[in-house]
């Protein structure tokens, strides 16, 4: 007994573990789907997509054409068979007399089988033109399948048969009518919003349709205009916004109008086939809606989503929780995504390689600014205990040096940080190399150092295709001459007096690691000094670096080449450095090459 307890009772166990289950997996879908639509682009997506939808679905079924159509058609058969049974009714069911009197009190209380014969004279009766009696058995027969409504008035208009009072065997019943048009009046405030939901999107310009019961005919004017000897149709709406097709046709017999036949749909018929089409049209959009929401989904998903991931990789970055955010990757996507990705990604690199540049920046310019301050301020302390003037002499020059030095670090490094913000204002424009060129040259040759330096331009021939723009790049003029014045001035420095520095200018086709191959413009400055050291090729580009034993200490601010590297790479380019060497392995002197791209290339 107790296994048999305890298999109840684990068995009893699973069914509510697997509810509690199913119920955690539903909290974990709604907050899925609570969590896309808290996006409102999400929201505008779906919003957008499904409105189309229901606009369309709304024009369908206010501008449907199967309303029309139907109606049409209906007239149409409506009037076939009028024509049909009103022939019948002139054929079959009309007085040769032309006149006929009834008792209509008898014809009511017949009874089953029983049949009206001519009165005496002397009674007093009515007179009909068609013999109601015949009439049953053929409006019974001829009408029943057609779920129509068949009136038959006389000559005067007066109500001879109705087929909603005929029996299975065509006898006429009497029975109280309800007050003509409350059968058609909606009973509550809901069937009356219903009512005029469907008159909103059915014809609203249909007159409205009153049962007159058995009234005088002429009342309608299909009837009138049949009396008259012509068949006549009226499509009106009732009380219940329903839909009543009318035809009246001429009962003739010989030309002679001797009645009129009213045809009429039942309440409700044609709208059922309406609503019934309308109800396939609302189907198929509820499950084009719901197709639309899935899919608005997903788009939401690959637009809002990594938007929003985006977004708070920014925000994390604006606010610098870590000291380096990684913005999502989705250069995958070949769309707007993949490219905002990519380039939010090279802009955050760039800013943190920017504050990276501009920390290491002013750690060097600490140190470069505390070496001359220390040797200013042990030299002030040491002033004042000097006792020979000689001694007061070396430490006014070596105050006077470190000011000097100071100045010069200072201007420097003044220039060197606006590099980067006059770069990114400046507007750029074509610059001719070799008229830039010629002008340093000339100044240089110009200006007397004492050291008999020369500076000489090497020109390569020009293409004539190019009709004299082979030495155009895009840049900043002053900027440009400050490389090629900067590369002079360091080769002169370099060199022996009564040196030569030579300047050339050659077309190449390179391109910055990375890129694709592109024409430009190599400018070639090289001199006859010692060279450069192996282990400084690649360090004379860096801020503060200078090697030069023979000028003593802190003659040369070591910032030149560094503006250098960092306006030639600004403008697209890049320079480097080398050594010029003999077949013998000897050092002939330094040579720098800085590389421009040409426009358009």
């Amino acid at each position: 007994m107790s296994v048999e307890v305890e298999s109840d009772s684990v068995a009893s166990v699973r069914p509510r573990d697997e509810r509690a289950q199913t119920r955690r997996r539903l909290r974990r879908f709604l907050s899925v789907i609570g969590s896309r639509f808290s996006s409102s682009l999400t929201r505008r997506i779906l919003v957008l997509n499904l409105g189309g939808l229901v606009a369309l679905l709304v024009g369908f079924l206010y501008l449907n054409q199967f309303r029309a159509g139907l109606i049409d058609a209906r007239v149409q058969s409506l009037q076939t068979q009028g024509e049909i049974i009103a022939a019948a009714v002139a054929s079959s069911a009309t007085v040769e007399t032309d006149a006929l009197s009834l008792d209509p009190e008898k014809l009511l209380q017949l009874a089953p089988g029983q049949s009206y014969g001519y009165r005496d004279e002397g009674d007093q009766g009515l007179e009909f033109s068609i013999n109601p009696e015949r009439i049953g058995p053929v409006l019974r027969r001829l009408v029943s399948p057609t779920r129509t409504r068949a009136r038959i008035y006389d000559r005067e208009g007066y109500l001879l048969i109705d087929s909603r009072s005929l029996t299975a065997r065509s006898n006429i019943l009497r029975f109280d009518l309800p007050p003509i048009g409350a059968e058609d009046k909606p009973a509550t405030r809901l069937e009356r919003a219903w009512t005029n939901v469907k008159r909103w999107f059915s014809s609203s310009d249909l007159p409205i349709y009153e049962d007159i019961g058995a009234g005088n005919g002429r009342a309608y004017p299909e009837v009138e205009r049949a009396l008259s000897g012509s068949a006549t149709s009226i499509v009106r709406v009732n009380a219940r916004g329903e839909t009543i097709v009318s035809v009246a046709v001429p009962v003739q017999r010989f030309r002679a109008v001797r009645g009129a036949l009213l045809m009429s749909t039942q309440g409700g018929d044609i709208d059922k086939i309406i609503a019934s089409e309308r109800w396939a049209i609302f189907r198929v959009f509820l499950v084009s809606a719901g197709v639309m929401f899935l899919l608005s989904l997903f788009l939401a998903g690959t637009i809002a989503e990594p938007m929003r991931r985006l977004a708070e990789a920014a925000d994390r970055v604006r606010r610098g929780i870590k000291s380096r955010q990684e913005i999502p990757d989705f250069t995958d996507r070949a769309d707007e995504i993949g490219h905002l990705s990519g380039a939010l990604r090279d802009m955050t690199k760039a800013l943190y390689n920017r504050i990276e540049a501009i920390e290491s920046f002013a750690a060097d310019v600490a140190h470069e600014l505390k070496n001359p301050l220390t040797s200013l301020r042990s030299a002030v302390e040491t002033l004042p205990r000097a006792r020979t003037e000689e001694s007061k002499g070396r430490l006014l020059d070596v105050i006077q040096h470190d000011v000097k030095r100071l100045d010069r670090l200072i201007t420097d490094i003044s220039d060197a940080s606006r590099l980067d913000a006059e770069l990114a204002r400046a507007d750029y424009e074509l610059v001719d190399l070799v008229r830039l060129v010629s002008a340093i040259r000339d100044f240089a040759n110009q200006v007397k150092r004492g050291d008999g330096v020369t500076v000489s331009i090497d020109i390569a021939p020009a293409d004539p295709a190019r009709h004299g723009a082979d030495y155009l790049v895009l840049g900043h003029d002053s900027r440009l001459g400050q490389i090629v014045t900067n590369l002079v001035e360091n080769a002169r420095s370099f060199s022996a007096p009564g040196g030569n520095v030579r300047i050339a200018l050659r077309r190449s086709r390179s391109s910055v690691p990375g890129a694709p191959l592109r024409d430009g413009v190599e400018i070639i400055v090289d001199d006859d000094g010692p060279g450069i050291p192996d282990h400084a090729i690649e360090r004379i580009f860096e801020r503060f670096y200078t090697d030069r034993p023979e000028q003593g200490f802190g003659q040369n601010s070591g910032l030149g080449l560094s503006i250098s590297r960092q306006i030639v790479e600004a403008h697209g380019g890049w320079i480097r450095a080398q050594n010029r060497m003999s077949t013998d392995g000897a050092v002939l002197g330094a040579r720098f090459t800085a590389w421009l791209p040409a426009p358009g290339r």
